[in-house]
């Protein structure tokens, strides 16, 4: 390590990009068979994807954020919204 990474270090600062929400302390477990450890792997190195935490992360919640979104409450139900 270089005498700057040593120094952020004992300080407790990282180089990195700051995160605008805060530190991410709550952890999440989620357990998967081996097959599924196999997909995973494969689909994580086939995209290489490097860090698996944020793209479980922006997977889980681009998914909840979607189905939200197709959700949301309108004035009209579909049917009259297509007439």
């Amino acid at each position: 390590m270089t005498n700057f990474a040593l120094d952020m270090k004992k300080r407790g600062k990282s180089k990195g990009k700051k995160n605008n929400l805060g530190t991410r302390n709550i952890r999440l477990v989620c357990c998967v068979n081996e097959n599924e450890q196999i997909i995973i792997d494969k689909f994580l190195k086939q995209y290489k994807v490097n860090n698996k935490s944020r793209w479980m992360r922006e997977t889980l919640l681009g998914f909840i954020y979607k189905s939200m979104n197709d959700n949301y409450p309108t004035l009209f139900d579909e049917y009259e919204m297509r007439m």
